[in-house]
């Protein structure tokens, strides 16, 4: 057992975003060791990876791509395993740091927060953040990277609107307001009770963010094995580019189901993702000012409340840009995702042709070989059927199955056997 792990406690810990600070991988390590931990009094509820986001989907009755008929009842299934549980239960997913205060509301009150008997749980809401300066161009290539086509500029004019009348900016506040979703999701709960990981800067360690999650999940001193090959890498420009004329060609003719395994995942994910060349997406120089301020307000914010901060609540304002000439010729250029370099742009798109290539190549020797698989099996049949034992079998049910009493002594035979066809 850790330091600080009571036995006998029933503790919840809800970890509830953001989106892009390392929450696939945290989720990925929690899954495969589930048994592991069950082994130390910690209960990660999932027979799946996905079921916390399921859950998700479910507690705030959200559409996705037809998941959430999936998701039915998948909210209150996890919750019923964590009241069951004795010790400490961690709860994860990203998407819940956009739950509304009465979703949240209903979601604490099924985990048994809130109830004042002596088995009330300990509950500690953990939330993982980045600066404005990296999450704003992430949060767009994840648009992109879900089929959608709009140019970079118009994302960046939607989120700005203060009115954030459209769903795109209700969603990106909704999941990157640290502020407001602390409001959410802590509102009751002591300070010390909400811990907030920040995710180290470009270029650090990457055990670094690992440990601020154990601490924060209390899994410090557990052997666990961190290796992991899920994660959401992202995407250059001229390959972010091409995915999103890619989106504007096939969203039409490729239905969800096939769009994510096809497109997002050997497309972005295994392809295009692999070229680290190329320029990285960032924020446009006018912008920078306006989310470093921003970034600046919400530093202030947390250290008023007195959250428990893991790691330095400092990293949560993006790399200074500083003024003047010498200064901007240091900065990183900026490379423009709606005016890209075609030529790069063309490079990718040869990788990507030659990834669905391969792709297609091996699909075609997976296809060869289960077409001879089922040649194989036909003839089979057919020489089992040519035996003169199977025709008279046959000859005897179809003479049975033509009779009142026949077909009854049929449905008990099979009943007997255990069969459910109706051959002999």
């Amino acid at each position: 057992m850790t330091e600080g792990r009571a036995v006998g406690t029933r503790k919840i810990i809800l970890h509830v975003g953001t989106p892009k600070t390392g929450t696939s991988y945290a989720q990925d390590v929690l899954f495969r060791n589930r048994v592991r931990l069950g082994l130390h009094g910690i209960l990660y509820p999932a027979d799946r990876f996905d079921a916390h986001f399921l859950a998700a989907l479910d507690l705030m009755r959200l559409r996705w791509g037809g998941l959430e008929e999936e998701a039915i009842g998948q909210w209150d299934r996890l919750a019923e395993q964590v009241r069951r549980h004795p010790g400490t239960s961690i709860i994860s997913h990203e998407i819940l740091a956009t739950a509304s205060r009465s979703q949240v509301g209903r979601a604490l009150e099924s985990l048994g927060h809130g109830s004042g008997g002596p088995d009330e749980p300990e509950v500690h809401v953990v939330l993982s953040v980045r600066d404005l300066t990296r999450q704003i161009p992430a949060e767009w290539q994840e648009n992109v990277k879900h089929r959608r086509s709009f140019r970079y500029s118009r994302f960046l004019e939607l989120i700005r609107d203060p009115e954030r009348s459209t769903r795109l900016a209700s969603w990106f506040w909704g999941v990157q307001e640290i502020p407001s979703i602390l409001d959410r999701w802590a509102h009751d709960l002591p300070p010390e009770r909400v811990h907030l990981v920040t995710v180290p800067p470009s270029g650090g360690a990457p055990e670094v963010l690992w440990q601020r999650f154990a601490e924060a999940f209390d899994l410090r001193g557990l052997d666990l094995d961190l290796e992991t090959g899920r994660s959401n890498p992202s995407l250059g420009v001229p390959e972010i580019a091409l995915l999103r004329r890619v989106n504007r060609a096939v969203n039409k003719q490729i239905p969800p189901d096939h769009y994510r395994p096809l497109v997002r995942e050997l497309l972005a994910h295994q392809t295009l993702s692999q070229r680290r060349t190329t320029p990285r997406l960032g924020l446009p120089p006018a912008l920078r000012q306006w989310v470093g301020d921003l970034e600046r307000s919400w530093v202030d914010e947390i250290t008023t409340r007195g959250y428990h901060v893991i790691g330095d609540v400092g990293e949560l304002v993006g790399s200074p840009q500083m003024e003047g000439t010498e200064a901007e010729k240091a900065a990183t250029p900026w490379a423009d995702p709606d005016r890209p370099r075609e030529r790069a742009v063309a490079r990718a798109a040869v990788a990507a042709i030659a990834a669905l290539l391969v792709d297609n190549a091996r699909m075609r020797e997976e296809e060869a070989r289960l077409r001879a698989e089922l040649h194989e099996t036909q003839l089979a049949l057919e020489r089992a059927y040519l035996r003169p034992t199977y025709r008279a079998r046959a000859k005897v049910v179809r003479r049975l199955e033509s009779e009142p009493a026949g077909r009854a002594v049929m449905k008990g035979y099979r009943r007997l056997r255990g069969r459910s066809s109706r051959s002999a």
